[in-house]
């Protein structure tokens, strides 16, 4: 699947490895941040989430100020539907007026829901706390300690090298570059790539990295694919730029764009 491309760009988290201990701790450690009287409606309304029975699911938008969940178009990132918490609609009118123009995602104010990170703040931010940054910090060193495993994919070691044998193989992530470092280290794929871009800042960064790494490696679009766990983060700027797409999903669920192919886990781009 990947023999074509003369450049190939990954994400990290969500992509190179799988599971969701450390979501859960997270989640956790924001609950004890939220009222008491409140904490049972928070742990409710994020395995309500986990479930896709709740307005806020990934892929989606979410105001903090205004509290409504957003859904958007990737490809334009304009605001196509407005739900109140409670999953009741706001009026096309209104959504209209609030949401003129594609949205702009600072991760403070307006988030872009791309993976398992953004479930439990969103859910925190809901119920007012304000500090979350804290905990993101304590997940992480949960995260390096003897409690917390994580497992390689089973084969994926093998396959990057083979493929960065002959290809230029690159990470593109938000993660900052200590937690690259460590996580590379657990999944043993430390100097797998030929290059890789921490603290990113997708989706609002994606463009313009993508168009860098083009020029730098002198690679032609139709020649790139972005492989990632993140329909706004990874796919749409990828194919907005004319590259092609692997958009991870496990539900894997119909592509509706022709350079975009879904799979279901990582392994599946290397048959």
């Amino acid at each position: 699947m990947l023999e074509r491309y003369d450049l190939i760009i990954f994400d990290l988290d969500g992509t190179l490895y799988e599971g969701g201990e450390h979501f859960e701790y997270y989640a956790n450690h924001l609950k004890q941040k939220v009222k008491e009287d409140q904490q049972k409606e928070f742990a409710s309304d994020y395995e309500k989430m986990k479930e896709g029975e709740h307005p806020v699911t990934i892929g989606k938008a979410y105001d903090v100020e205004k509290d409504l969940v957003l859904t958007i178009d990737p490809m334009t990132l304009l605001v196509t539907q407005a739900l109140r918490w409670d999953g009741s609609l706001l009026s096309e009118q209104a959504t209209q007026d609030l949401y003129q123009e594609n949205l702009n995602f600072d991760f403070e104010s307006m988030i872009a829901i791309g993976d398992g990170w953004w479930l439990p703040f969103v859910c925190a931010k809901h119920y007012g706390v304000e500090d979350c940054y804290s905990s993101y910090v304590a997940t992480k060193e949960f995260m390096v300690t003897d409690a917390f495993t994580l497992d390689p994919l089973p084969g994926l070691k093998e396959s990057l090298e083979r493929l960065a044998a002959t290809t230029s193989v690159v990470l593109v992530t938000n993660s900052d570059i200590d937690d690259v470092n460590r996580l590379l280290h657990e999944l043993q794929l430390t100097d797998m790539f030929k290059e890789v871009i921490p603290s990113a800042k997708k989706p609002a960064e994606t463009s313009r990295l993508f168009k860098q790494l083009l020029a730098a490696y002198q690679v032609e679009p139709a020649r790139t694919v972005s492989i990632g766990d993140n329909y706004i983060n990874d796919v749409a700027p990828a194919v907005l730029l004319g590259m092609d797409g692997l958009y991870i999903h496990p539900d894997t669920p119909p592509s509706f764009h022709r350079n975009v192919k879904v799979i279901s886990s990582v392994l599946d781009c290397f048959h």
